[in-house]
């Protein structure tokens, strides 16, 4: 008995038992998880996780195509107060990291621009 397996991905097996002959292939592959992932259809901003957060917090979002994208954060009066992200984001799901440290406890807003998108949600810092 033998077992081979081939280039192409099939396992051979054969056997010379009582000089005859049998032959089994079997196809084998692995399938790419990362190809059964599909692209966003519409553009999402998720809220931020966790919130209430002390000191760091995730946001994330999806955008259906390539664009350029700026992801800001604001305090409650309006004044910008950091740029997480300012540059030209492919198609897909983001997730950016907000280190509050130097902040006091409060609420904040948080705004993504990508393409003719613009959504604005609140956060909040409790320390």
């Amino acid at each position: 008995m033998e077992v081979k397996t081939l280039s192409n991905g099939y396992e051979l097996w054969t056997s010379c038992a009582s000089r005859g002959v049998a032959v089994l292939t079997v196809e084998t592959s692995v399938t790419d998880l990362d190809e059964t992932k599909s692209l966003p259809t519409d553009f999402v901003l998720n809220q931020n996780y966790p919130n209430p957060f002390n000191p760091t917090t995730t946001i994330s979002f999806s955008i259906p195509s390539s664009a350029f994208t700026s992801l800001k954060v604001y305090d409650i009066l309006g004044n910008e107060i950091a740029t997480l992200l300012s540059e030209e984001k492919s198609a897909g799901e983001h997730n950016v990291l907000f280190d509050a440290s130097a902040l006091t406890s409060g609420v904040y807003l948080f705004r993504l621009n990508s393409g003719n998108f613009t959504e604005i949600k609140k956060m909040i810092l409790l320390r």
